[in-house]
């Protein structure tokens, strides 16, 4: 698929994949980049660090310490956007879905010849979004459960969400324009039920 149109779409798609979690696209896309396939490459710019093998291996460790951090120091692995008090792990692991979305759509754009920046921008706006969405969902799911191994095994299922829309995308790129719709639809949504459950409240008060 050619053209500046699926080559967004597919900037998209890795951004909002990395929001959920970064390490797992971040390592998909760059071992599809190494070898060029699927139309994912980021071999001319200067964003071919992408897909080499030093940086994948940092993921690859960022990716170990994170779960060891996590699993040893019960830490949580998302932020929710509904607690500004956010624990350390949650955040630095934000900071990189960040910045893994806005490089992958920065990197995609300027393997193609067009300007790099404005992906860097989008990557950062659609990792946020996907954060934004999922951040709190996961917060709130390992609250309820009283489990601490089922309340683990939330993260591997985010990780497995992350690659699996990263595959996606990378399959069938406007799959991207897909996601982020989605997206923006759960967070509408979401924001309409906490506002009639407000109003629920407000009216029972009364």
């Amino acid at each position: 698929m050619n053209g500046t149109f699926f080559y967004i779409g597919l900037g998209l798609g890795l951004a909002a994949a990395c929001g959920l979690r970064p390490f797992l696209p971040l390592l998909l896309a760059g071992a599809l980049g190494s070898s060029d396939t699927l139309g994912v490459s980021f071999g001319h710019g200067s964003f071919h660090f992408l897909q080499q093998g030093w940086w994948l291996l940092l993921v690859a460790l960022a990716m170990a310490l994170a779960y060891g951090l996590q699993l040893g120091g019960g830490l949580a692995p998302t932020m929710d956007s509904r607690e500004p008090a956010a624990a350390p792990l949650a955040a630095a692991v934000t900071g990189l879905a960040y910045g893994a979305g806005g490089v992958l759509f920065a990197g995609t754009l300027a393997d193609h010849g067009d300007a790099w920046w404005p992906g860097l921008v989008g990557g950062l706006l659609a990792a946020a979004l996907a954060g934004w969405a999922a951040g709190p969902v996961i917060a709130g799911a390992r609250k309820r459960l009283p489990d601490r191994s089922a309340r683990e095994a939330l993260t591997v299922y985010l990780d497995a969400v992350a690659v699996l829309l990263a595959l996606g995308v990378a399959l069938l790129h406007p799959l991207g324009y897909v996601a982020v719709a989605a997206l923006v639809w759960f967070l509408v949504r979401r924001r309409a039920r906490a506002g009639e459950k407000y109003a629920g409240l407000r009216i029972l008060r009364r």
